[in-house]
């Protein structure tokens, strides 16, 4: 059973940059995919980034060039690294243990995966 527990959110300006941080417990070698999504108030999850062990990465059109997803193996922790950050990218932030394309995220966001999430907001 893999727990997840997201960090890392925050309050800044439209230009600003974060950096997420998901903690993953329970996480086995079979698990070689992750991958981020958001819920902005009033909208449908979607998924924001995906990684697969091997380095393949996958984002969603309207962050690419501006997010890079990327784990660190030997602390089980996956990152999210957000730069030139835009007021619609205010949402919850939750990471996923699967879903190797964005698209899979997205699907497994709206299964009802993820877990308690961290807040940003851009104004």
């Amino acid at each position: 059973h893999v727990q997840l527990v997201e960090s890392g959110g925050g309050s800044v300006q439209a230009g600003g940059s974060l950096r997420l941080s998901c903690a993953a417990s329970g996480y086995t070698s079979s698990s070689n995919c992750m991958g981020w999504f958001r819920q902005a108030p009033g909208k449908e999850r979607e998924g924001v980034a995906a990684f697969e062990r091997h380095g393949s990465t996958s984002y969603a059109d309207s962050v690419k060039g501006r997010f890079a997803i990327s784990q660190d193996s030997a602390k089980n922790t996956l990152y999210l690294q957000m730069n030139s950050l835009k007021p619609e990218d205010t949402a919850m932030y939750y990471c996923v243990a699967a879903g190797c394309t964005v698209d899979a995220v997205t699907l497994l966001a709206r299964m009802g995966y993820g877990g308690q999430g961290t807040q940003v907001t851009v104004s």
